[in-house]
C-alpha cells in the first residue's frame, strides 16, 4: 500500500482548492442553485468532497483510510477554504 505524503496531500489540497474557488465564482456568478445562497455553499461543500475522494482515489487512497493527522489538515484547510468564500460571497 502507498504511503500518502506530506507533499502529495499539499498536492492535492492546492489543486482542489483553486478547483472549488473556481466552481465558487461560477456558482455565484452565473448558475442558479436551489436553496440560494446556503444551497450554493452546500453544494461547493459537497463538491469539495466528492473531488477530494476522486483526488485521493487517484492516488491510491481514500478519506476512509487516513491517518487522523491528515484528516485533521483536510478539516483545516476546507474551513480556510469556505471561510474565504464566505468572506468574498456573502453580502
Amino acid at each position: 500500500m502507498a504511503v500518502l505524503t506530506k507533499e502529495t496531500i499539499d498536492e492535492i489540497l492546492t489543486y482542489l482548492e483553486k478547483s472549488i474557488m473556481n466552481l465558487a465564482r461560477d456558482a455565484f456568478e452565473n448558475l442558479e442553485v436551489d436553496g440560494g445562497f446556503e444551497g450554493t455553499i452546500n453544494f461547493l461543500e459537497n463538491q469539495f468532497e466528492i473531488r477530494l475522494e476522486n483526488l485521493l482515489v487517484s492516488k491510491g487512497f481514500s478519506t476512509h483510510h487516513l491517518e487522523s493527522g491528515i484528516k485533521n489538515k483536510i478539516i483545516q484547510r476546507k474551513q480556510v477554504i469556505f471561510g474565504d468564500i464566505l468572506k468574498q460571497y456573502k453580502n
